[in-house]
């Protein structure tokens, strides 16, 4: 059987070799699987300090201190956690909130719930790149904002957003800042020292981390307030209930240890494999790479075929995994909101693809993807024209 090439790591990640023995260390009556809320006996205390090792970790790739580590199931949760936390914890205030058109679909969703419970929501457009500006954060306040949610860095374009400006301008105003960084986690240097943000959202499974495990980072000194949407024991300073995951926290610490130290050194590597593939495709016209030139991490390519149906381009790639867009709106065959957000008309959208390349993609993986879709688009657009001459 001939092996996937997988090109979709925007969607998920494999688990490191070396986090996966991590994850089995936790697990079975010879390792720590203790209940870490558990402080009775020294079978608690063993979990406990793996989880409060793995704070740390996950603190110290953001520049967090680790009390302001709060464990999630993935971003999803830390997402709505910190959206509908914040807005409902601190509608004294206000409740005009904002947020841009083209965030994950854990946000869209969340802001839609809050315009039903009366929120006044600022939906802001991005450029022809994906990016918001500080000027149209800036543009958007009232004297009744309360939240600003952007993502760090766009799942389909690979843009990244200027955090740094505008979570500067929303710190001098006193609005709350929230960004999505399940996607730029391990792909550039977060620092929320540098960066003035009060909630960030953390994913394991995009940093090569297991599923079902993320963390929310909650601003301490001043505190942010947050209202908790998880209820029965007060566990994680009483913002998120729930028994740990000692097993996938610790294997998320460890994977974010390993993105801090070799974060550097792979994302050199994946911005030569990214011109390694685009230079592949050079045989092929009609080719649009979407997205900015600069501000952008090297692992995710949009990419526009003319004159083919990218749904049609999909199932003529067996053997190779991509996607048309983020995992969470796949089970749609609409083109992507994501696309039609920085103005693409709906065929342009409907012809493009994501290509995303990671830790285990190889320099022979990348040449033979990039040969089996010169070939395929070839195909489908001498079909298309034949169909065309017949008519």
């Amino acid at each position: 059987m001939t092996q996937t090439i997988y090109l979709d790591y925007a969607a998920t990640t494999p688990v490191d070799p070396r986090v996966a023995e991590t994850l089995q260390q936790y697990l079975t009556p010879d390792g720590i699987f203790g209940n870490p809320a558990s402080r009775s006996h020294a079978v608690g205390w063993q979990a406990e300090a793996a989880v409060e090792q793995a704070r740390a970790r996950v603190a110290g790739l953001i520049g967090a201190d680790s009390r302001e580590i709060v464990w999630t199931s993935g971003a999803t949760e830390s997402d709505n956690l910190a959206i509908k936390g914040a807005a409902l914890a601190n509608q004294a205030r206000g409740g005009h909130v904002v947020t841009s058109i083209i965030e994950h679909k854990a946000v869209v969703d969340c802001f839609q719930w809050l315009e039903e419970k009366g929120f006044e929501v600022t939906w802001l457009e991005p450029d022809e790149y994906g990016c918001i500006a500080a000027e149209q954060v800036e543009a958007a306040l009232r004297e009744d904002t309360i939240l600003v949610s952007l993502m760090a860095v766009n799942n389909e374009l690979g843009s990244i957003n200027p955090i740094a400006a505008i979570g500067s301008l929303l710190r001098e105003r006193g609005v709350l800042f929230h960004v999505d960084a399940a996607q730029a986690s391990g792909k550039m240097a977060l620092d929320v020292a540098r960066m003035p943000v009060d909630l960030m959202a953390l994913s394991a499974h995009k940093v090569y981390g297991p599923k079902g495990i993320g963390a929310l980072y909650v601003r301490r000194s001043p505190d942010v307030t947050i209202e908790a949407q998880m209820h029965g024991g007060g566990h994680e300073r009483g913002l998120r209930s729930g028994t740990l995951a000692t097993h996938q926290i610790a294997a998320m610490g460890h994977a974010f240890s390993l993105a801090l130290e070799e974060g550097e050194a792979e994302a050199e590597r994946l911005e030569a494999l990214r011109s390694r593939f685009i230079a592949g495709l050079q045989g092929l016209e009609g080719v649009r790479v979407h997205g900015p030139e600069t501000e952008r991490v090297p692992g995710i390519l949009n990419i526009g075929f003319d004159g083919v149906d990218g749904e049609s381009l999909l199932l003529a790639l067996r053997g190779i995994a991509v996607s048309s867009g983020s995992a969470c709106a796949s089970a749609t065959t609409e083109p992507s909101y994501v696309l039609q957000g920085i103005g693409l008309p709906p065929e342009k959208a409907q012809g493009s693809l994501r290509f995303s390349m990671g830790r285990f993609s190889t320099d022979a993986e990348i040449d033979t993807a990039a040969e089996r879709i010169t070939e395929a688009v070839q195909k489908l657009r001498e079909r298309s024209a034949a169909r065309r001459a017949t008519v």
